[in-house]
C-alpha cells in the first residue's frame, strides 16, 4: 500500500461575505478529497478568520492522483437554524499539487457554486504531497451537523491540542526531511533512469530495432527564409530540406513514409549499429610479480581501436562493470579481443586473453531483457588456456540499448587511445539547470547603532550579499543612531540554497573608508517563500560583531543594534536567465503556479557535415565536436565525436512544452579538454534557433542547418547541422488558450521590475546556471552556457543598430507602399485606378457602417490567399537581416572588443567621433518631432497672438459649417479635394502647411 498522503493545511480566510444578518460570520471549511472529508473548526464572528489547521488525506492510487481534485467549501455557521450557509469555494487539480520541500502558501479568490450564489473573498491554503510513513490520516472524520454544531468543550480542547500537537510533529519532520519525492511512477521512472538522454515516448506494441541498408537520399532542396529579394542570401547559406531514412521510415515533405519493418520508439535518428562488450568481473587471476601481486586491468580491441577499463591494484578478483561501444561503421577487424594485463612500471605484462568471432555474435533487441554475462576461461597468446576467468556479455544493438549512455565509445576515442582519464569528457549526459528564485530584501531600519565615533552623526548603508552577489542601500546620514532606509533589494539564488544571505551596515567614516557596524546572516532555507503579492510580516534581527564571515566562527556574543528586515524568494516572478527574445522558459519559480504541458517536443541530433578542421592533430586538421541543446530547464549534451569533420552523433532527446512562444537552441562545440589539462576554453562552431510557435503540430522537419558565427573578419559558414524536429500538441485547446495569456507570470505585472533590475538579475542568473553546470560530470563550461543564453546581446554594436534600423524600415515598409500608391492616385497617374478609387471612397462615406467590415475582410482574404504561400520550414539565421554580409571590418572590431576596453586611445577617439556623428543625427531627427509638437499646441498657448487669433477665427467658422452641414458631405468633399487633378494643383506648399511652420517652438529658447 502506498504512503503518499495530500497535505492540506487551512490557513486563514479574508474578506468574507457576511451571512449572519449581523455583518459578520461565523465561518468554517470542508475539505473533500478522493471520498474523504474534514473539517474545520468555527471561528465565531470573524470574516478575517485564521486557522492554520492540517489535515492528511490518503491517496489510495497515486497513478489517478491527476484526475482527482480538492475541494475547499467555506460556509458560515447559523446557530439560530442549525444549518450552513454558503461562503464560497475553491477546486484545486491534482496536477497542481508539489512536494512539501516546493510547497507555498497561495491565496485563492472563493468562487461560485451557482450564478445565483453571492461570495466574496479569499481562502489561504498550503497543498502538499507527503510520503512520510509516521505521519498518518487525519483522525477526525466529518461529523453529523448536529453535534458538529453544538461541539462539547472538552472534546474541541482535545482535539485542538492534537491538532497543534501533529503540526508541531510536521513541522520538526519537514526541517529534518533533506529528500525531493516524486509521484512513484515506476515505468516512466525506470524509463528515465536506462535512458535518460533519448525520447520517452512509450508504445504498447513490442518495438524492434533491426539493420537496414543505408539507401542513397535524393539531393536536398534549397528553401528560402523570405520571398522579398533584400533578404535573400547565398545558396551555400541557405536552409536545405532533406529526405532521410530514419527510426520510423523515410521523412519526405515532413511526412513519415513507413518502411516495412516496425516503427522504432527512437524514430528522429537514424538507426547506427554498435558492438557492445560488458567487461564484468573476472577471479582466479595468476600472481605476476615477484611479490605474488597482480595489479590487473582489461584492454578491449577491434582492429586499432581499443578500450582500457581502470586498473586495481595487488587484487586477484577484480570487479570492473564498464561497457565499450565500437561503431560498426568503423570496424576493421572480425575478431574481437579481450586481453587481461598486469600493470607495471615499465612493461605491463600480459595475464590471458579471450577471443570472439563477431559473425557469431548475437544481437539483442529491445525491450529484451538485457544479455546475461558469461565465464569465459583465459587462453595465452598460443591459443592456450590458462588460470583465470573473465565474465563478459557480447552482443550487437542500436543508440536504443540502455547501456549506451554511459558506455565508453570508439567513435568518441582516438585509435589506439590507452588513456581514460579524458573519458569523462565525451560521454552523453543531461543536465537540469537549478531552480532559480528573486531574494527581496526590504531593508526597513536600524535601532541603536554602535559607532567608533561617539563625534559625528553616523553615514550608513546596508550591504546586502549572496554568494558573489552584492547591492547596497542608499547611504543614509541620520543624526540619530536609527537611520531609516525602506528600500527594497533583489537577488538571485539557486536550489539548493547552499549560500547564506549576509547583510552588513557599514558606516562611512571618510572618503573611501568604511567601517563595518554590525553584520546579520540568515540562512536562506529559513527564509518565507510567497508566491503572490501577499504582505511578509517584518522581523527584527540582531547585528553581531563583524569578527568573522563564517556562520561557524561566528561570535554569539550580542549587542543592543538592531536591523528591520522583511524577506521573502519571490516565487511568483519568472527568474530570467536568457535573453528574453530567446526565452526557452517562461513559467514562475513555484511549482504551484505551473500549468500542465501542452505539448511535446522530439529533436533528433542527426550529423554535421562540412565542418571547418578546429585543431592539428598529426599534421591534419581535425575537430573532436559534440553539441548541447538547450529548452527550459533541461540541458543536453550529445557525446564526443572525434577526429571527425562529419561526425554522426543520431541521439534524440524529448523536452515537455508548456509555452509555444520559447524557443529551442542547439549550438555545436568543438571539445578542447581532451589530452589537456582543462586550461583552454571550447570553441564555438555555431548554433540554431528554433521558433516552437513556427512549427506545425505533428509534423517532423527535417533540414540541414547552416552554421554561422560571426569573426572579426566577418560572418563565416562553418559547418551545416542535420537535425530532425517534431513538435507534437497534447491538448489543442491549452494550446489555443495559451494565446490570451499573459507572456510573463503575474507578478511581472503586479509589481512589475525595471529593465536595468532585469539585466542585473539576468547577470547574476547566467553566473550561478554557468557555476552550477561546469560543477556536473562532464561539466558544460561556462563559456558554452553563455553562448547558448546569448549573455552579451545586451551589449552595444554598430552592425546590430543598422540590422534593427533595418528591420524597422521593412516594417514599415507597406505603410510607405501605400503612402506611394496614394500619392500615385493623387497624381492621376492610372486614371483607371484613380476612378475607381473615387468609387470605392464615396460608397464608404455614403455607408460608413461598411468600412470597418470591408477592412476585416480584407484582410480574411489575404490571409486565406497566403496560405497557400505559407512557410513550410522553420525560421533559421540570415546573415543579411543580421547585415552581417556588408559590415565594416572596423565595426566588427568593435563588436568583438571586450568591456571595458582594451584598444588604443588613438582607436578609441575615432570610434568615439563616430559615435558623436551618428548621435548628432538622431539628435536632430528627435528635435524635429520635438518641434512638430511644440507647434501644436502653440495653436492655442497664444505664443504667437496673431497665429492664435487666426486659429480661434477658423475654429468657430469650422464649427458653424460643420453643424449645418452632414459630416458624409464634408468628409467627401476633403476626400475629393485631396484626390483632385494635377491641373488644379500648385507646385507652392498648401495655407495649412505654410500656416503650420509659420507656428513659434521652443527652439528659440535652447543653449
Amino acid at each position: 500500500m502506498s504512503n503518499l498522503k495530500l497535505g492540506v493545511e487551512v490557513v486563514s480566510a479574508h474578506n468574507l461575505m457576511p451571512k449572519d444578518g449581523q455583518g459578520s460570520s461565523s465561518s468554517f471549511v470542508e475539505l473533500h478529497f478522493d471520498g474523504q472529508k474534514y473539517r474545520t473548526t468555527i471561528k465565531e464572528k470573524d470574516l478575517n478568520p485564521v486557522w492554520n489547521e492540517h489535515f492528511f488525506f490518503n491517496i489510495s492510487d497515486p497513478n489517478s492522483l491527476p484526475n482527482l481534485t480538492l475541494d475547499a467549501y467555506v460556509y458560515s455557521n447559523i446557530k439560530a437554524t442549525h444549518s450552513k450557509s454558503f461562503l464560497g469555494k475553491v477546486r484545486l487539480s491534482g496536477t497542481s499539487f508539489v512536494h512539501y520541500a516546493d510547497a507555498v502558501v497561495l491565496h485563492y479568490p472563493v468562487e461560485k457554486r451557482s450564478i445565483f450564489s453571492r461570495v466574496k473573498g479569499e481562502l489561504g491554503l498550503k497543498v502538499y504531497l507527503t510520503d512520510d510513513p509516521s505521519l498518518k490520516s487525519s483522525s477526525n472524520p466529518l461529523p453529523a451537523m448536529d453535534s458538529f454544531l453544538r461541539p462539547d468543550p472538552l472534546q474541541t480542547q482535545s482535539q485542538s491540542q492534537a491538532q497543534v500537537q501533529n503540526q508541531t510533529q510536521t513541522d520538526k519532520k519537514a526541517e529534518s526531511r533533506h529528500t525531493f519525492f516524486t509521484l512513484p511512477n515506476q515505468n516512466q521512472n525506470q524509463h528515465q533512469q536506462q535512458q535518460p538522454h533519448f525520447s520517452t515516448m512509450m508504445s504498447e506494441q513490442p518495438i524492434k530495432f533491426s539493420a537496414d541498408e543505408m539507401k542513397p537520399e535524393p539531393p536536398p532542396n534549397i528553401v528560402r527564409m523570405y520571398s522579398s529579394s533584400s533578404s535573400q542570401q547565398p545558396a551555400a547559406y541557405a536552409l536545405k530540406e532533406t529526405s532521410p531514412f530514419l527510426g520510423g521510415g523515410q521523412i519526405v515533405g515532413g511526412r513519415v513514409i513507413r518502411a516495412d519493418k516496425p516503427a522504432s520508439t527512437y524514430d528522429l535518428v537514424e538507426q547506427m549499429q554498435f558492438l557492445f562488450v560488458r567487461v564484468v568481473k573476472a577471479r582466479e587471476l595468476p600472481a605476476m610479480d615477484i611479490t605474488g601481486s597482480l595489479d590487473p586491468y582489461v584492454e578491449v580491441k577491434v582492429g586499432n581501436y581499443k578500450g582500457v577499463t581502470r586498473h586495481f591494484e595487488k587484487k586477484q578478483d577484480p570487479v570492473w562493470n564498464e561497457v565499450f561501444a565500437f561503431s560498426r561503421e568503423r570496424m576493421q577487424s572480425s575478431v574481437l579481443e579481450v586481453l587481461i594485463k598486469d600493470k607495471d612500471l615499465v612493461k605491463d605484462d600480459f595475464v590471458g586473453i579471450v577471443r570472439f568471432d563477431l559473425n557469431e555474435v548475437p544481437t539483442r533487441v529491445p525491450p529484451d531483457s538485457p544479455l546475461a554475462p558469461e565465464w569465459y576461461r583465459l587462453e595465452s597468446k598460443k591459443g592456450d588456456k590458462t588460470k583465470g576467468e573473465l565474465m563478459l556479455a557480447v552482443w550487437i544493438g542500436t543508440q536504443a540499448d540502455e547501456a549506451f549512455p554511459d558506455a565508453w565509445h570508439s567513435d568518441a576515442a582516438m585509435p589506439h587511445d590507452a588513456s581514460a582519464a579524458s573519458i569523462t569528457h565525451i560521454r552523453s549526459k543531461v543536465y537540469h539547470a537549478p531552480r532559480l528564485w528573486y531574494v527581496r530584501v526590504n531593508v526597513i531600519e536600524a535601532q541603536d547603532l554602535v559607532i567608533s565615533d561617539k563625534t559625528r552623526f553616523p553615514d550608513v548603508y546596508v550591504k546586502v550579499q549572496i554568494g558573489s552577489q552584492d547591492v547596497k542601500t542608499r547611504p543614509v546620514q541620520s543624526r540619530t543612531l536609527s537611520p531609516l532606509w525602506n528600500e527594497d533589494l533583489l537577488l538571485v539564488a539557486a536550489e539548493p540554497f547552499e549560500d547564506h544571505l549576509i547583510l552588513s551596515v557599514v558606516d562611512r567614516v571618510g572618503p573611501n573608508k568604511d567601517e563595518v557596524i554590525g553584520r546579520v546572516i540568515i540562512p536562506l532555507i529559513h527564509v518565507e517563500k510567497r508566491a503572490d503579492d501577499r504582505m511578509i510580516d517584518t522581523r527584527w534581527f540582531h547585528l553581531e560583531k563583524p569578527v568573522a564571515i563564517d556562520v561557524d566562527q561566528l561570535k554569539k556574543d550580542k549587542f543592543s543594534s538592531r536591523l528591520h528586515l522583511r524577506l521573502c524568494l519571490d516565487g511568483g516572478y519568472h527568474v530570467l536567465d536568457e535573453s528574453t527574445h530567446y526565452s526557452s522558459d517562461l513559467r514562475p519559480t513555484a511549482k504551484q503556479l505551473w500549468k500542465p504541458s501542452i505539448g511535446i517536443l522530439e529533436l533528433g541530433i542527426l550529423s554535421a557535415e562540412g565542418l571547418h578542421p578546429m585543431k592539428t592533430r598529426d599534421g591534419k586538421g581535425t575537430s573532436d565536436t559534440y553539441c548541447v541543446a538547450k529548452y527550459g530547464h533541461k540541458w543536453i549534451r550529445t557525446r564526443t565525436i572525434i577526429n571527425s569533420l562529419t561526425p554522426k552523433y543520431n541521439e534524440q532527446y524529448t523536452w515537455e512544452v508548456y509555452d509555444p512562444a520559447t524557443v529551442l537552441t542547439v549550438g555545436v562545440f568543438d571539445n578542447c579538454q581532451i589530452g589537456e589539462k582543462g586550461s583552454n576554453k571550447d570553441v564555438k562552431i555555431g548554433k540554431v534557433r528554433i521558433r516552437l510557435s513556427t512549427l506545425e503540430t505533428g509534423r517532423v522537419y527535417t533540414h540541414s542547418y547552416p552554421l554561422l558565427v560571426l569573426h572579426p573578419s566577418g560572418v563565416k559558414k562553418m559547418g551545416e547541422l542535420h537535425l530532425a524536429i517534431r513538435f507534437s500538441c497534447t491538448s489543442l485547446v491549452n494550446m489555443m488558450y495559451i494565446y490570451s495569456r499573459p507572456l510573463l507570470p503575474k507578478m511581472h505585472y503586479i509589481r512589475p521590475l525595471t529593465m536595468g533590475q532585469l539585466d542585473h538579475l539576468r547577470f547574476h542568473a547566467v553566473n550561478i546556471v554557468a557555476a552550477r553546470l561546469s560543477r556536473s560530470e562532464p561539466p558544460l563550461r561556462k563559456e558554452v552556457v553563455e553562448y547558448m543564453t546569448d549573455v552579451h546581446s545586451h551589449l552595444w554594436s554598430m552592425r546590430r543598430s543598422k540590422a534593427n534600423f533595418f528591420r524597422l524600415m521593412t516594417v514599415f515598409s507597406g505603410v510607405f507602399a501605400v503612402g506611394k500608391w496614394f500619392g500615385e492616385v493623387c497624381g492621376w497617374k492610372n486614371p483607371i485606378t484613380t476612378v475607381l478609387v473615387h468609387v470605392l471612397f464615396l460608397m464608404l462615406v455614403c455607408f460608413p457602417e461598411l468600412i470597418l467590415p470591408t477592412v476585416f475582410l480584407y484582410m480574411f482574404l489575404i490571409g486565406v490567399w497566403n496560405y497557400r504561400y505559407r512557410p513550410r520550414y522553420p525560421p533559421h539565421m540570415n546573415m543579411k537581416i543580421s547585415h552581417a554580409d556588408a559590415v565594416h571590418p572596423d565595426e566588427l572590431d568593435e563588436e568583438f572588443d571586450t568591456f571595458p576596453t582594451t584598444r588604443s586611445p588613438e582607436l578609441i577617439r575615432m570610434r568615439y567621433d563616430r559615435l558623436r556623428s551618428v548621435a548628432g543625427r538622431i539628435q536632430t531627427v528627435v528635435g524635429d518631432v520635438a518641434t512638430q509638437g511644440e507647434r501644436v499646441q502653440a495653436l492655442l498657448s497664444w505664443r504667437d497672438p496673431r497665429a492664435t487669433t487666426i486659429f480661434v477665427i477658423f475654429c468657430v467658422v469650422a464649427a458653424m459649417v460643420l453643424y449645418v452641414t452632414p459630416f458624409q458631405v464634408v468628409v467627401a468633399l476633403a476626400g475629393f479635394y485631396q484626390m483632385r487633378h494635377p491641373r488644379f494643383r500648385h507646385r507652392l506648399p498648401s495655407v495649412p502647411v505654410n500656416f503650420f511652420r509659420r507656428l513659434p517652438a521652443r527652439t528659440d529658447s535652447m543653449l
